[in-house]
């Protein structure tokens, strides 16, 4: 039998703990490993991005998606340090991803060698919470294991270097003896369901039963307490909000859900936390506290899991350090229902009346296509299982506003770092995570030309392997990087500079052809509902070519007439599409009025 090297023992401790699939990009920094993954027949499986960032995003998407460790792998220097923009994502995510890297050989370290990079001081803070080198074989598998655990255990990622002779080196174990440091073998690290004293719920409910008018704010930390929010909400009359990361933490066709909050928000939302008298905040570290009730307008509890991030965004009474689902249902075993159903009927009425907005606002005219209209005619289509992923531009704006959630359906995006680019990979990422369930990525065409494009070809690489080959590719093709553009106008009162703004006109519909995808090119808001039910019929991947109006406007909730009144006038000093944008801007947010 032949002796097993580091590279090998690598990738069998990888398959121990049930790593299905590695996500990374080879390079000599790690042919060792990469040789390793050759000899073990697939098992796991080393999937090839274009590009190491795009596998950092992979497998963030695949942890989002799966709830398990992402995997990604790449070569020393210019290979680990295409990364980081992916592995940053991870962290302020709170997602678990492990990055194995190679290094320079360990004998030339220290001269100034090809691709020799100080590894450690340049992961030190995307990976603070575990990172090591690993210089002599008996270091593992505790490393290896270490940083799955602390990955798993603190929702964060974690970093192993590992140097190119290292990795052909024949493994030795840690021996029963003075510095040397064994492992345990791999299996669930998971703590068990955390629950606060007793007597802070019982607090926590003495300040909601005192309120007339809750709001409840959910984020990703709530996911998986849906049953027990909506129990709560019935009992206590409550509206609840949802920040970007917890979309999908309960459904959108549930009356009293508001939808998203924040400039990417909606209007009952923004309703709901200026008129509310108490605050339930669940799993949620949502920055934007001008978007909360005004401070020491409501009292104010929060739960979340980790206490380091608890306390931070409003000044809360009480905080329960605790599972979400668990201190959910303790604070629903205590609280009374609220026998005035006033509130509830006004956040219903706000609710109602908001979707009828969007309708009508994604129904206007445009010039060719609404932007708002290719997600809302998703929203009559979408399956019940599909998992949606958005990219950071214009179009988050959609997918905030106009994708109603319903269903088993689940959603993401990079909510914290808000990077351009991760559509497409997450859906990668989401596909080998859940083979059996349709993905949609909705991206800017920004996005598609930053790394969007190369991706198809993965797509189409791996396609085979999905049970359920439906991945959908929807591009907002405006030729602007429009939400900078927005950015620009709204923030700096200052016109579009073209300059820096318009894009490279292209065909995507052409490109994804080229690369095995059915593909369509979509020019009129006629054409959008044909569009998605021809996607959701395919028997592959699916490209949407939309050519969509630059100058729909993603007008905040809170916008009023004046602030649209000093931003036209900004406009009209130089911005090429002033006149157009202006009528758009008005006939969107008149629908806010109509009876």
């Amino acid at each position: 039998m032949a002796e097993q090297q580091v590279g090998d023992h690598i990738v069998q401790r990888l398959r121990e703990w049930g790593v299905e699939q590695v996500f990374g990009y080879p390079g000599d920094g790690i042919n060792g490993l990469v040789a390793a993954f050759g000899r073990a027949g697939d098992n796991p499986s080393f999937i090839q991005a274009r590009h190491e960032e795009m596998a950092a995003f992979q497998a963030t998407g695949y942890a989002k998606f799966s709830g398990k460790v992402g995997v990604c792998t790449a070569t020393s220097g210019p290979g680990a340090i295409h990364l980081l923009n992916g592995l940053y994502d991870a962290k302020l995510d709170h997602v678990p991803v492990v990055a194995i890297v190679g290094q320079t050989a360990r004998s030339a370290m220290g001269g100034s060698y090809q691709q020799e990079v100080d590894l450690q001081s340049l992961y030190k803070d995307v990976a603070s919470d575990y990172l090591v080198e690993v210089n002599v074989p008996a270091q593992l598998p505790n490393a290896l294991d270490r940083a799955i655990r602390v990955a798993m255990t603190r929702r964060a990622p974690t970093a192993i270097i590992v140097p190119a002779d290292l990795q052909e080196q024949p493994y030795e174990p840690p021996a029963h003896e003075f510095k040397q440091v064994p492992s345990s073998a791999p299996g669930p690290v998971q703590p068990g369901t955390v629950l606060p004293p007793a007597e802070e719920v019982r607090r926590a409910a003495e300040i909601i039963d005192a309120g007339s008018k809750v709001a409840i704010l959910v984020g990703q930390g709530a996911r998986g307490a849906a049953a027990e929010i909506t129990e709560l909400a019935e009992r206590t009359g409550a509206g609840v909000a949802k920040a970007l990361l917890g979309k999908d933490v309960l459904p959108d066709d549930l009356p009293f859900v508001t939808g998203p909050i924040g400039l990417l928000g909606s209007r009952p939302s923004y309703e709901l936390m200026r008129d509310c008298d108490t605050l339930l905040i669940i799993g949620s570290n949502f920055p934007y506290s001008q978007f909360l009730p005004d401070f020491r307008q409501a009292r104010a509890v929060e739960i979340d899991i980790d206490g380091a991030f608890i306390g931070m965004r409003y000044p809360t009474e009480v905080n329960l350090i605790g599972d979400a689902k668990a201190t959910v249902a303790q604070l629903i075993s205590l609280v009374e229902r609220k026998q005035d159903r006033s509130w509830r009927e006004t956040v219903e009425k706000n609710v109602a009346r908001w979707w009828e907005v969007v309708e009508r606002q994604s129904m206007l005219a445009a010039d060719p296509v609404n932007p708002m209209r290719v997600v809302w005619e998703l929203s009559q289509r979408i399956p019940d299982n599909a998992i949606v992923t958005a990219d950071s531009g214009s179009s988050t704006n959609w997918y905030a506003r106009c994708l109603r959630m319903r269903g088993d359906m689940r959603g993401s995006l990079s909510g914290t770092l808000a990077t351009m680019g991760p559509a497409v990979p997450y859906a990668i990422g989401a596909k080998f995570a859940h083979p059996d369930r349709p993905a949609i990525a909705l991206a800017g065409d920004g996005a598609m030309q930053m790394n969007g494009m190369a991706e198809l070809l993965t797509i189409a690489r791996y396609r085979d392997r999905w049970t359920d080959p439906r991945l959908i590719v929807c591009v907002f093709h405006n030729n602007d990087l429009n939400q900078v553009t927005w950015e620009l106008r709204a923030m700096g009162g200052a016109p579009k500079f073209e300059e820096s703004q318009t894009l490279p006109d292209v065909s995507y519909a052409e490109v994804a052809r080229c690369a095995g995808f059915t593909a369509i090119a979509v020019d009129s808001p006629d054409q959008l509902g044909d569009a998605w039910d021809r996607a959701f019929a395919a028997d592959g991947p699916v490209l949407l070519d939309v050519r969509c109006d630059p100058e729909m406007p993603p007008i905040p909730p809170h916008a009023t007439w004046d602030q649209l009144k000093d931003t036209a006038s900004a406009l009209l000093h130089g911005d090429p599409d002033a006149l157009h944008l202006m009528a758009q801007g008005a006939k969107a947010k008149v629908q806010e009025f109509i009876p």
